[in-house]
């Protein structure tokens, strides 16, 4: 009886300390998650893959299997993803299914393991900038030194990865003479250790690896995530910028709150979602938007302009502070205030369109003569018309017309006191008159 009391309690004790102290080899998952890496690398998958190494590692996976196939992408992008992969103690994979090229090579090297399809490639990652040319020497020199630095990290012969990246490095054997980068096919990448093993397919890569018993979780970008990718292309921004200016132009000048309006914010809008989404923008950044849209709707009721101007610059920080590079967004500023002011010259010069926001700032009555607005009376009917001096005209002086009195210049000289007068020019209130010898009309 007291044997098995003390095994109770030598029970009890053990599953208490498993449940205080789960043992993780002893409940370790086998879980293996399947992560696609394709179309270009940008700060939108990024996002993606940081929700995706967090789930991997939440639910402790064995192995993380990265499916490439792309073109390369942004430097900065691809720099950030692959310090999640480096970070996480997690067995990584990358299964080259086609091609990883530039940016793509780059995150492959930072890999554990590499495995590629039979038509695979990898290589071919010189850095160029926006404009699709070479980059700066800075900029170069940076890149070839961070290729070098993820094959180094994982035992792998860097020559191979400078050889992508700088054309000066001449490997003939592998069509990458000087002047050429170097591109390694399946067969010569295994056979420089670069890829452990040419696969056929998924399931071979599984076998290979020996993780074919484990449970596959495939992850997939979500609909949001795969918005936050497309507009947060630095090639989509410009565009969404430039609509979003466009038609806050067009609804300036037009009466109302209508389609323009609409289209312009709901541009704004998009780019913010797509920004946050990918965990570029804040919610600081997008009050910092809308305080700036509040002040310019203040300035329809404060006079002044500082409260506009105040505005205009906050809103134009809220966009450079939530985009990925501060250099792109000003020019994507800069090419949406250029396509405003175009549609701005258009709709004036060629539709002769008006502000219709500005009748409620500016006062848009004209004092004409055809509105009944006079300064003075305009005394016309007195051409040709004669009058006494009943003072001297030296050359002002009042003339007298039957019994109205009315100040006059003479055109020349003197004109005594009695002397006939006639009118001969009226120009407002001027009224010009030369001396005659005609008599006055009673």
């Amino acid at each position: 009886m007291r044997r098995r009391r003390i095994l109770s309690y030598l029970i009890v004790i053990w599953m208490t300390f498993l449940l205080a102290f789960p043992l993780t080899s002893a409940f370790a998952s086998n879980k293996v998650y399947h992560i696609p890496i394709h179309n270009e690398v940008e700060r939108g998958l990024h996002a993606f893959l940081e929700r995706a190494f967090k789930e991997a590692e939440e639910n402790n996976a064995e192995a993380i299997i990265l499916d490439i196939h792309t073109p390369g992408g942004f430097v900065n992008a691809a720099g950030d993803i692959a310090m999640l992969m480096d970070a996480t103690d997690i067995r990584t994979i990358a299964y080259i299914n086609k091609d990883a090229h530039s940016a793509g090579a780059f995150l492959a090297l930072h890999a554990d393991e590499i495995y590629m399809v039979p038509n695979g490639t990898i290589g071919a990652a010189a850095v160029i900038d926006s404009a699709g040319n070479a980059a700066d020497l800075k900029a170069h020199s940076a890149w070839v030194a961070q290729m070098e630095a993820a094959a180094e990290s994982k035992n792998r012969n860097p020559i191979y990865a400078r050889a992508m990246a700088d054309v000066s490095v001449d490997l003939p054997e592998f069509r990458a003479g000087k002047g050429n980068l170097l591109t390694l096919s399946a067969s010569e990448a295994k056979k420089v250790g670069y890829s452990n093993e040419t696969v056929s397919n998924f399931q071979d890569l599984l076998k290979a690896t020996q993780l074919d018993e484990r449970d596959i979780v495939s992850i997939e970008p979500t609909f949001a995530e795969k918005l936050a990718r497309f507009i947060t292309n630095p090639i989509i921004v410009p565009i969404l910028l430039s609509i979003a200016s466009l038609g806050l132009v067009v609804e300036l000048y037009s009466p109302g709150f209508g389609v323009p309006g609409i289209m312009g914010l709901s541009a704004l809008g998009l780019f913010f979602f797509g920004h946050m989404v990918a965990g570029l923008a804040g919610y600081e950044t997008l009050l910092l938007f809308i305080v700036g849209l509040a002040l310019i709707i203040a300035e329809f009721f404060v006079p002044g302009g500082i409260v506009g101007i105040l505005g205009g610059a906050l809103i134009l920080l809220s966009l450079i502070l939530a985009g990925a590079n501060m250099m792109q967004m000003i020019i994507a500023i800069f090419i949406a205030l250029l396509v405003a002011i175009i549609g701005m010259v258009i709709l004036m010069k060629f539709f002769g369109k008006k502000l219709h926001v500005l009748n409620k700032l500016v006062l848009m009555d004209a004092t004409t003569t055809e509105e009944g607005y006079v300064s003075n009376v305009n005394r016309t009917e007195l051409l040709g018309k004669v009058g006494k001096a009943i003072t001297p005209l030296r050359p002002a002086g009042t003339i007298l017309f039957g019994s109205e009195r009315i100040d006059v210049v003479s055109e020349g000289g003197y004109v005594d006191v009695g002397e006939h007068v006639e009118v001969i020019k009226v120009e407002g209130s001027r009224i010009v008159v030369r001396q005659t010898e005609k008599e006055m009309e009673e």
